[in-house]
């Protein structure tokens, strides 16, 4: 196995164990989007979602709601996105090996109930 899929792999059980010791509250993960953790609080939209593989990556789209704020969210991957080696942009945006995941929020993103759009993408200028 490579080091890249080996640090991955170490990185999402290390994410696994912490579900398990509270520290980390996830609900599983996003379909599609194996390496992204669904936060607590939060339920997949049915049928919001699509996946596409493409010779330069993989575009994937889920929806999720739920009852929680946006800085909740925020503060969630912030936190738990870093373990599976995700480097944070800015506040909604992360960086992986060539991969970009960027997270919106419904207009009223401030107060409960809440909607975030997932959006997985290659780097534009990926070669």
């Amino acid at each position: 196995m490579p080091m890249k899929g080996f640090t991955q792999y170490f990185a999402l059980l290390v994410l696994l164990l912490s579900v398990g010791t509270g520290s980390v509250r996830a609900e599983g993960f996003i379909t599609g989007m194996v390496d992204i953790p669904l936060m607590d609080g939060l339920s997949e939209v049915a049928g919001g979602g699509m996946v596409f593989d493409i010779p330069s990556g993989r575009i994937a789209e889920a929806y999720a709601a739920g009852n929680v704020t946006r800085d909740e969210v925020l503060a969630f991957y912030a936190a738990t996105l870093p373990q599976l080696g995700w480097t944070r942009e800015n506040a909604n945006r992360f960086r992986r090996e060539g991969e970009l995941l960027t997270l919106e929020f419904s207009a009223s993103g401030e107060t409960p109930p809440l909607t975030v759009r997932f959006s997985l993408s290659p780097e534009a200028n990926k070669q």
